[in-house]
């Protein structure tokens, strides 16, 4: 056996050792065969049992995720229900095997192709996120319609398995949580793709956007994956397979370690407290942020709960779940977020078209646009305060105009509950997404007028650099520490110590534990992330003298050169607390 190495993008750290497991490609092995006249019909009756079946093995998937808590993927699941039942694609492919007589395999791939180029011919983050969808659900149908199975664990694996294929839908994550993988690698996505995303929270080593992987590795080819460096070596010679055997037996030493600082405050060495809050889109989220010891909740994903839906949830119903939450969580802060929908995220309150919806008529704007919907949320949100210490966050904020004509919304919104007696925190704070680089660059005149600011680094650093993070050919350059980006945060933050306003670190960098020293050297004493990665950031927060790490950010600041701060941030990681890290 040939010995190489591959390299690709790291997703999520940690070492892992195991036999190659070459996921199939269902769509690549179609072939194409007539069908007689007389077995149309029959054909036809098979396309749709399959379409039947698979949307059972998904619903029952989506159970799986609800019983063991992981309902950060529900989501994801329901938009691949959703397209199961699209009239359009089902029609569409029924129409193609009767108008062709070919099999129904075959009428799914011409159909694909149909939907894929039309996507291709947008360029937006939203079009790019939802054919990638279309093509997951593609694959599992014809899968079904080939006799391949969906279902990962079928094949009898043993506790060291590495999982090769093009991709990884949502619905397998829970699989292969479930069956042992001790990683994966895949020959498409970014380090901000949902793929990524669903790694670092289920925290397996993982590494994305090796082209040619499941031809160049070979099933039960021994790999090891370096979820460090993002490099994969195929058949390592006995001294590489022993030093890597060593660097995983630490990294799971790691693991087990980071239990131990479970309840220990969230302190620096020079006794700064330091906030730790969790991101969440709803109810079922909260054990793991108490599992993970949350101070509270710094972003609560309102328009969750009008996604995968027909019709709008009325006040009633956002009020039972948003004070659901406020009293589970009693005495914690919770920040709720106003309908951030559009772009990536569409719901049915989304029914404008927009050419480019990331840029278009989402979040604020689009409440701003519907009063009516804005006062519905905002009343449910303000009946939900009376319940514990909320707090009220505006996405996507952009110009003076949007903020003042906010904030009279909100008051009208409290009006009306004091005419009809409803209890509310009357002295509710109100705060601003800083993710337009416009409201970045006037954060003095924001901070001056919001209550507190909290910085969506994932959108900043995509609008300030003018890159599709979920773009795999750009995806490279999407660069959470370009100096420009860094440039803007620290005027972000210093504006808010100005008016002694809070300001939180909301996005992937607030949980990423490498670039946890440099938040804290520009002043950053909130942060908001996924619930899985705070004891993480906690283990950097604790080993950490903030005062000795002023100077070298500094200097990171001062910096125009990426490569430069790269270095920087790689002492300031290796340093020992009790240096300078000078």
């Amino acid at each position: 056996m040939s010995n190489f190495n591959l390299h690709g993008l790291s997703v999520s750290n940690g070492i892992a050792i195991g036999k190659a497991y070459l996921l199939s490609n269902a769509l690549i092995e179609v072939e194409h065969f007539s069908i007689e006249l007389k077995d149309i019909k029959k054909e036809v009756k098979r396309y749709k049992k399959v379409v039947q079946q698979v949307n059972a093995e998904l619903s029952k998937i989506k159970k799986d995720f609800l019983k063991i808590n992981r309902s950060e993927f529900e989501g994801l699941i329901n938009t691949h229900l959703m397209m199961l039942k699209d009239r359009n694609f089902n029609d569409d492919v029924i129409k193609i095997i009767e108008s062709k007589r070919c099999n129904a395999e075959w009428a799914v791939k011409i159909q694909l192709d149909k939907i894929v180029l039309r996507f291709d011919q947008i360029d937006d983050s939203y079009i790019k996120e939802r054919k990638l969808d279309v093509i997951q659900v593609a694959e599992r149908i014809t899968k079904a319609l080939l006799g391949q199975t969906n279902n990962l664990s079928s094949r009898q694996l043993d506790n060291n398995t590495i999982l090769i294929a093009h991709d990884i839908s949502p619905a397998d994550a829970l699989i292969f949580k479930h069956n042992h993988y001790h990683g994966f690698i895949t020959e498409i996505g970014g380090t901000n793709s949902h793929t990524a995303i669903l790694a670092r929270s289920l925290s397996i080593p993982s590494i994305v956007s090796i082209p040619m992987a499941r031809k160049l590795i070979k099933n039960d080819d021994v790999v090891i994956v370096d979820g460090y460096s993002g490099t994969a070596i195929i058949n390592p010679s006995n001294k590489v397979l022993k030093e890597y055997e060593q660097k995983k037996d630490l990294w799971d030493l790691e693991q087990k370690k980071l239990n131990k600082i479970r309840h220990f405050k969230n302190q620096t060495l020079d006794h700064r407290r330091i906030l730790l809050m969790a991101n969440i889109e709803e109810k079922q989220d909260l054990k793991t942020v108490k599992d993970n010891k949350a101070d509270g909740i710094g972003l609560f994903r309102t328009e969750f709960l009008f996604m995968n839906r027909d019709d709008l949830p009325d006040e009633n119903e956002q009020f039972e779940n948003y004070s659901a939450i406020v009293k589970e969580l009693a005495n914690k802060e919770i920040v709720i977020r106003t309908l951030d929908s559009g772009a990536d995220k569409m719901t049915v309150a989304d029914t404008k078209k927009s050419p480019n919806p990331a840029l278009g008529l989402r979040a604020i704007r689009l409440c701003l646009s519907e009063p009516r919907l804005f006062l519905t949320q905002l009343r449910a949100i303000l009946k939900a305060s009376a319940f514990g210490k909320v707090k009220i966050l505006i996405p996507m904020i952009s110009s003076i105009d949007e903020l003042k004509q906010t904030k009279l919304l909100i008051e009208r919104a409290k009006q009306s509950l004091t005419k009809d007696k409803i209890k509310y925190d009357k002295n509710i704070q109100v705060g601003g997404m800083i993710e337009v680089p416009a409201v970045a660059i006037n954060a003095d005149f924001f901070a001056k007028e919001l209550d507190f600011l909290s910085i969506g680094t994932n959108d900043l650093i995509q609008y300030t650099l003018a890159i599709d993070r979920t773009d795999d050919s750009v995806s490279h350059l999407y660069n959470s520490i370009h100096p420009s980006v860094l440039k803007l945060m620290a005027e972000t933050i210093k504006a808010a110590k100005k008016y002694n306003k809070q300001v939180s670190v909301c996005g992937e960098m607030a949980g990423d534990p490498k670039l946890t020293r440099l938040l804290l050297g520009m002043g950053v004493e909130n942060f908001s992330m996924h619930p899985a990665s705070i004891l993480h950031v906690k283990k950097q927060i604790l080993s950490t003298n903030i005062q000795k790490l002023k100077n070298i950010t500094n200097k990171i600041l001062r910096t125009n050169e990426p490569e430069v701060i790269e270095t920087l941030i790689l002492k300031i990681n290796q340093s020992r607390h009790e240096q300078n890290y000078e």
